[in-house]
């Protein structure tokens, strides 16, 4: 194979060529991780045929000028386009390829580059869409451990330490509950000037929206356990190109490097060898046209077609103890322990299912709905849902937030998203619901005085009074058995 680094408008660029005659098709990886990270990923591409690039995005290790998350993506991803077309070894055809920021650079070059520029084909893995998507729940809701560990490893610097926020905790554990989290560069013991500018960014779906206007084939891949699920199945389902292919496993944003306790051995694909056979068949029209491609069943080892969604269904809950509760920011309920304090006053309501007296199938968004009120003028609703199996281990399922702003006092009926679910529960599992005020450090706490929770310095506890009558678990439920698939021939269809 033909290696060499190439300066494209000054950007760093790693290029593997095939051990053949070309021309070739072309894979393009803009990355603000190290480009030399991919070295096995681009032979593995130059195996299989193809010309692979990967690019050091702007202000990031060998790249040079400044660095501004989510700015320059697409207008310097049409760059290297443009460039990488013109040169011999070049077909003219170009797969852009990435996983979460890096897929953030091939949606970007997709929807945003000039016509040109803009790729043949499109694979995005775990895509972090924008500022505003990785940085809030659709309500707002700020994201503030995830945020905070990714601005430390990367932000407003030219290389990594991604062990940052890990070393900074151990030095200070209440690291997070120091107002107002504005400060919190002080604390990391570095500048990060850009960190009060992304809790500016609010508009949510600017790319999702011009999906439907693409016009190149798309394979969405993400997990069951990602950040960032429900962005990749609004990008796969809005594409507007000939052909869009969903990859859904239980996995985490690692993909196969961070599956899921309910992830079996069916669920491990060789994506490497699939991506590049899906590009063959996307750049020679070898696709069926429409959306199609599988979902894992988690817990089961069955993948089943990804149109598979469940009916929504109501399950039976009763009250264990917390329908009235406190919500206090100076100890809020945590997102990181699944233990439920069974003393004092409680921090959350309660409730639980009986026992599944049959195995249950649930692919699709599960939501509750409860009547509640609270005794401040704004208010987070956390809603947690924790599978308890027989044998009495608990597992996290599902989490949502819901930000509210009804007059102190008034109860209001409302929904709590908890994203998507593609599990088998076995029987005898009960399902414990928590509703609480807060869902701490995964999300900042809301002061409940008004103010914005990244500025805020003064916090108010906060009364809830949750209607038992009127608390709705709904989950999407199969009504049968699901038909198997293989995930291969689905997204190869």
């Amino acid at each position: 194979m033909t290696a060499f680094t190439a300066a494209v408008e000054g950007l760093a660029t790693d290029v593997r060529l095939p051990d053949a005659d070309g021309p070739f098709p072309a894979v393009l990886i803009r990355t603000p991780y190290d480009r030399s990270r991919h070295g096995a990923e681009l032979r593995g591409w130059a195996r299989r045929g193809f010309a692979a690039l990967v690019q050091d995005v702007r202000g990031r290790h060998s790249s040079p000028g400044e660095w501004h998350p989510y700015a320059n993506e697409a207008a310097d991803g049409a760059v290297t386009a443009r460039w990488t077309r013109r040169q011999p070894w070049s077909d003219g055809r170009l797969v852009a390829v990435g996983a979460s920021y890096a897929a953030h650079c091939a949606v970007a070059l997709a929807l945003d580059a000039p016509e040109d520029a803009r790729p043949d084909a499109v694979i995005a893995a775990v895509p972090a869409l924008g500022a505003a998507e990785t940085a809030r729940e659709p309500s707002g809701a700020e994201r503030l451990a995830a945020r905070a560990g990714w601005w430390a490893a990367h932000g407003d610097r030219r290389g990594s330490d991604t062990d940052a926020l890990t070393k900074a905790l151990a030095t200070d554990p209440d690291l997070f509950t120091h107002l107002p989290l504005t400060h919190l560069p002080a604390r990391l013991g570095r500048d990060l000037p850009s960190w009060p500018g992304l809790w500016r960014h609010r508009e949510r779906g600017r790319l999702g929206a011009r999906a439907g206007r693409a016009g190149m084939p798309l394979l969405a891949v993400g997990g069951h356990h990602d950040h960032f699920t429900e962005d990749t199945v609004a990008l796969w389902h809005r594409w507007g190109g000939s052909s869009a292919r969903l990859l859904l496993g239980p996995w985490g944003h690692g993909l196969l490097s961070a599956p899921g306790g309910d992830a079996r051995p069916t669920h491990r694909v060789n994506l490497g060898d699939l991506y590049a056979r899906w590009a063959r068949l996307a750049l020679t029209g070898g696709l069926a046209p429409g959306h199609g491609g599988a979902i894992a069943l988690g817990d089961s080892p069955l993948w089943v077609p990804a149109g598979t969604l469940g009916e929504p269904r109501t399950q039976p809950v009763r009250e264990l103890r917390g329908a009235a509760f406190t919500a206090d920011p100076e100890r809020p309920a945590r997102s990181d322990e699944l233990t439920v304090p069974a003393q004092g006053t409680p921090d959350r309501g309660l409730f639980v299912t009986p026992p599944l007296p049959r195995p249950l199938d649930v692919i699709g968004p599960a939501e509750v709905r409860i009547r509640a009120a609270a005794d401040t003028p704004s208010a987070d609703w956390a809603a947690r849902l924790v599978a308890i199996t027989p044998d009495g281990t608990a597992e996290r399922l599902a989490v949502g937030v819901a930000r509210r702003t009804e007059p102190p006092g008034r109860a209001a009926e409302f929904t709590v998203g908890l994203g998507r679910l593609a599990r088998r529960l076995t029987a005898g599992t009960r399902l414990r619901l928590e509703i609480a005020g807060h869902h701490f450090p995964a999300h900042a706490r809301n002061p409940h005085t008004g103010d914005d929770p990244v500025t805020a310095t003064r916090l108010l506890a906060s009364r809830r009074e949750v209607d038992p009558g009127h608390v709705a678990l709904r989950l999407p439920v199969l009504r049968s058995r699901p038909t198997p698939t293989d995930p291969v021939q689905e997204i190869l269809r």
